[in-house]
């Protein structure tokens, strides 16, 4: 059924997804991908033979989720372009998930503890990244939207820094978000250095332009991403 068939609502229903990719992983590349067309309440991804390759996203509006629909239709996502259409219903994603698009009471509080956990251990990270920066001999700026004014400025150049991400950013969530600009290239991490990366671009006009407009992202809600120029 194609997506014009059903009327629009908050939840969008996402197939040709590649089996491959681990569950928890593919819940996380979703969320940093499609965040950027507005809240997301749930990212539904279940790996029972029936349901694999396949997804639900539930935004908190329906123009969001329109948004999503109309630009992200035909992605190449892990190496395969999605098709994305409207959920059936807004219960699809509830009966799919067994309850996770509006929770349970129950299911409300495991979810709160592992938000709670999840907190604690990203609070821990910054500290750690903190830390090893201040050893550096620079001072640690606070992690907030228009980061780049806090710091010295490095000169406009075709690498852009970016900090602050969570932990379990892969290059490939990274390269999903950037690759979206003119002129990108590569994305490198630094395996000893999680919350870091560097991407680079083919010239300084065409980074300037992903980081105006990917400054303060947040691939988690807890981690808007600071991106400078690297220092050269």
């Amino acid at each position: 059924m194609l997506s014009g068939d059903i009327p629009p609502n908050q939840t969008i229903y996402i197939k040709n997804l590649n089996e491959k990719i681990k569950k928890e992983e593919l819940k996380r590349s979703l969320y940093a991908l499609f965040s950027q067309y507005g809240r997301i309440l749930d990212v539904v991804a279940l790996k029972t033979p029936k349901l694999r390759g396949q997804a639900w996203i539930a935004f908190s509006e329906v123009p969001a989720a329109s948004n999503a629909v109309r630009q992200m239709q035909n992605f190449p996502f892990y190496d395969k372009p999605m098709r994305i259409q409207y959920a059936k219903t807004k219960s699809d994603c509830v009966a799919k998930a067994e309850g996770s698009y509006v929770p349970r009471e129950k299911k409300k509080k495991q979810e709160e503890k592992a938000e709670r956990k999840r907190r604690a251990e990203e609070a821990q990270q910054s500290a750690t990244a903190n830390g090893t920066r201040a050893e550096n001999g620079t001072t640690p700026a606070p992690f907030r939207q228009g980061n780049a004014s806090a710091q010295e400025a490095a000169a406009p150049n075709n690498i852009l820094f970016i900090e602050n991400l969570p932990h379990e950013t892969t290059s490939m969530m990274l390269e999903l978000l950037f690759r979206q600009y003119p002129g990108f290239r590569e994305v490198r991490m630094i395996e000893a250095k999680p919350g870091i990366a560097f991407v680079e671009f083919e010239d300084d006009v065409q980074s300037s332009m992903a980081m105006q407009a990917l400054q303060g992202f947040k691939i988690t809600p807890q981690n808007p991403m600071a991106i400078t120029f690297a220092k050269k």
